[in-house]
């Protein structure tokens, strides 16, 4: 051989040896570069949900091998991922701290909490029940096919098939997770199985041709050029018949199950009554709220806000001639007067639709004395899917996907019109899209130069905390000024104060659901059904209520920190950018942050 050769030849070795050995480090092991450990990171947790990854859209359409499946949610699944968990934590605390720049080191920080955190609550894998009125697959699967899933070619269509083929398997899978849970004593109170079956089998019993699966595919199958009136009909038919002879048998197999589980449920509402519950919910408070408050603190925090927003209100309600009576009961009286309420009718729900979307508009436009950075994704307002908004909440939200194909959804429940009273939509509007989850969320997944998990809204007390701070925000702006708009944000924030005091005490204080429905309803003034799918909301999933206000207050507390530090140097637009550009982090870090900047510009 010649020299020549003989050296291309082993440096082309050597090459592939360095490659194997990086890709080897990278896949298996602890990456050389802290930064390639966050990708990987993040990848190997994309990589096992299909369902993310379609709601994402990072991926181009040629590559989407996933579009066919679900993701695993079989008992070995979730064991393998909590010890993923704990050896991803495990590889993060390896690096060294003194080697990595002030930008690692906040990224590893965030990403230590929200690993610790899992790490901690392995202990509790098992304590949240799957399938409740408010989520689970009963309810989740058939919104993500209808909502996420995309019909844009044949192919999209054949993997809408392929995945109605597996609502069995992942039935199953479920089903395997609720037999241990009931092996360990952790079952739903029994007011929660109730309304999942009235939901279950209202699914059932509508004709496969008429069932929400089928109309919608069928409606955006019609819309794909590349597909001829034949081959629609094809798919059209293999749809009903996996309708039929898959996904409605599913359905019957767990209605069985949590019929079979009835007899042995109780009325018991809080955490308290399962397997080591105080512990697992002293857990969750944590997380959710990213602090160290103890249960009885949270409960004070609610009780002190109570009346402190309730005197506010009762000031305007004296203002405007509602004298005497309770707040709650004044509230009650506005909710149901007519003036403040649409119609009971189709056309009625559009316009509340169409009415949310111009509030969105006008205050999007006025906002550039707030902020300078803004999102480029637009956000629609869209009725919450009817199948599903007898136990959902009264709205939500839905970013947009990453390859901006469609807007972030502000979605409003439209089941009970008498719930949307004309005063409140201004708030709410504010709280779900400008500028609050919508302006957060959308900022956050537009951010450049900071690992991929840094974009995703990891901490509740954070992102909540900024939608309710961005109410406030709003009306600081003028777009409040009216007396009654300005009832509607306060009523909110009460609200939001209530559910401190209900959430503790069902979770921890052993209240009834009865007790917790009782003290909203009086204290608010909120309509019954309202209120009722609130408390079964937090019963079925404890903590992620407290998030709200105690986020909220953080973020006021350090704008204050900031004015009274800075005094003429402070800027309502820095500010906000300092929030906004970092993405979610856990309160304490964001006091750190927040902090930096201060003294960045004292020193100025």
């Amino acid at each position: 051989m010649k020299p020549w050769k003989k050296y291309l030849l082993g440096t082309l070795a050597a090459v592939l040896t360095a490659v194997s050995i990086w890709v080897v480090n990278l896949v298996w092991f602890k990456p050389f570069s802290i930064d390639l450990f966050y990708d990987r990171s993040f990848v190997r947790f994309l990589l096992t949900n299909p369902e993310l990854l379609s709601s994402l859209r990072m991926i181009p359409p040629s590559l989407e091998w996933y579009e066919d499946d679900f993701a695993d949610e079989s008992v070995a699944e979730q064991e393998r991922a909590a010890a993923d968990l704990r050896g991803t934590l495990a590889t993060l605390r390896a690096y060294d701290r003194a080697d990595q720049t002030p930008a690692q080191l906040l990224s590893t920080d965030i990403l230590d909490w929200f690993l610790d955190q899992g790490v901690r609550g392995e202990a509790y894998m098992w304590h949240a029940y799957p399938v409740t009125q408010l989520f689970g697959i009963q309810n989740q699967l058939p919104e993500f096919m209808v909502e996420t899933h995309q019909i844009n070619s044949e192919d999209d269509a054949e993997d809408y098939v392929a995945r109605l083929s597996k609502f069995g398997t992942k039935f199953d899978q479920v089903l395997e997770g609720m037999a241990l849970r009931e092996s360990k004593g952790i079952r739903p109170p029994d007011f929660v199985v109730e309304k999942v079956l009235v939901g279950m089998r209202k699914f059932t019993a509508t004709p496969a041709k008429d069932n929400v699966l089928y109309t919608s595919f069928v409606e955006r199958a019609a819309k794909v050029a590349d597909l001829d009136q034949a081959t629609r009909d094809a798919l059209a038919a293999r749809v009903e018949a996996e309708i039929t002879t898959t996904v409605y048998p599913a359905w019957t197999k767990m209605i069985g199950v949590l019929e079979g589980l009835q007899p042995k449920l109780t009325h018991d509402a809080g955490a308290w009554r399962l397997p080591d519950g105080d512990a697992y919910y002293a857990h969750e408070l944590r997380g959710y709220t990213t602090t160290d408050y103890t249960p009885d603190q949270v409960h004070q925090l609610g009780l002190d806000q109570v009346a402190k927003i309730s005197a506010e209100m009762r000031t305007i309600l004296d203002a405007q001639g509602h004298k005497g009576g309770t707040v709650g009961e004044w509230m009650a009286k506005l909710n149901e007067d007519p003036k403040y309420l649409y119609a009971d009718t189709p056309e009625a729900r559009e316009q509340i639709l169409k009415d949310y979307q111009a509030i969105i508009d006008e205050v999007d436009a006025g906002m550039d004395a707030a902020f300078a950075v803004r999102p480029k994704a637009k956000v629609e307002v869209k009725r919450v899917p009817e199948f599903r908004e007898k136990d959902a909440p009264g709205a939500y939200y839905n970013a947009p996907p990453r390859d901006g194909s469609k807007p972030g959804v502000f979605y409003a429940n439209l089941r009970e019109v008498k719930e949307i009273a004309k005063f409140g939509m201004r708030t709410l509007s504010y709280h779900e899209a400008v500028p609050g989850h919508h302006f957060q969320i959308s900022i956050a997944q537009e951010l450049k130069g900071v690992p991929q998990f840094r974009t995703f809204g990891l901490f509740t007390a954070y992102t909540e905390g900024w939608a309710l701070y961005a109410e406030q925000v709003a009306a600081e702006h003028g777009f409040l000024d009216d007396p009654y708009d300005r009832l509607g944000h306060l009523q909110a924030a009460l609200f939001r104060a209530t559910r401190l005091v209900v959430d503790t005490g069902m979770h921890s204080k052993r209240w009834s659901r009865e007790q917790a429905i009782d003290y909203m309803r009086s204290t608010t003034g909120m309509t019954e059904t309202d209120v009722v799918a609130e408390i079964e909301r937090y019963i079925v999933w404890p903590g992620q209520a407290c998030a709200y206000m105690v986020g909220k207050l953080k973020i006021l507390e350090l704008r204050g920190k900031a004015q009274a530090a800075l005094g003429a140097k402070y800027d309502e637009k820095a500010f906000h950018d300092v929030v906004l550009k970092n993405g979610a982090v856990p309160l304490a870090i964001l006091e750190q942050l927040v902090d930096a900047w201060i003294a960045e510009r004292n020193s100025a």
